[in-house]
């Protein structure tokens, strides 16, 4: 797999990239995020479907919606946080799955995560 700009940065160092970036809540659930609420990192892609280590493909994620989310879609699991009222950052999943297809594009490569991504892009602009 390719590398990013922060594939050399240390574990605590990406959250804190991450979080700048994303804001201190779930994603998914809307969670603050604190002592009895860790943030996790959530591969918006999994691994699993081809998604890369990459800062683009991560984005926080509470402990819960991480471990139940397995390798669901994000989609899927957007539309399953909806079902559950939760209060979903869409706007944050569509910057991360736009942000994603950028680096992507940029770095080559990829090519399970491309096509699953352009999959996931599409049934999110359908929904929204």
């Amino acid at each position: 797999m390719g590398s990013s700009p922060g594939g050399q940065l240390g574990r605590s160092d990406r959250m804190a990239v991450i979080l700048a970036r994303d804001g201190d809540r779930c994603v998914w659930c809307d969670r603050p995020f604190g002592r009895l609420v860790p943030p996790t990192t959530d591969h918006l892609i999994p691994r699993v479907k081809g998604g890369p280590s990459w800062l683009e493909n991560e984005v926080a994620a509470c402990r819960r919606c991480n471990g139940q989310r397995g390798h669901l879609g994000p989609v899927d699991w957007l539309a399953e946080c909806e079902r559950r009222c939760w209060a979903v950052h869409v706007t944050a999943i569509g910057a991360a799955l736009d942000r994603l297809a950028a680096a992507i594009v940029e770095r080559g490569g990829q090519r399970r995560a491309r096509q699953y991504l352009q999959t996931q892009r599409r049934r999110f602009a359908r929904r929204t």
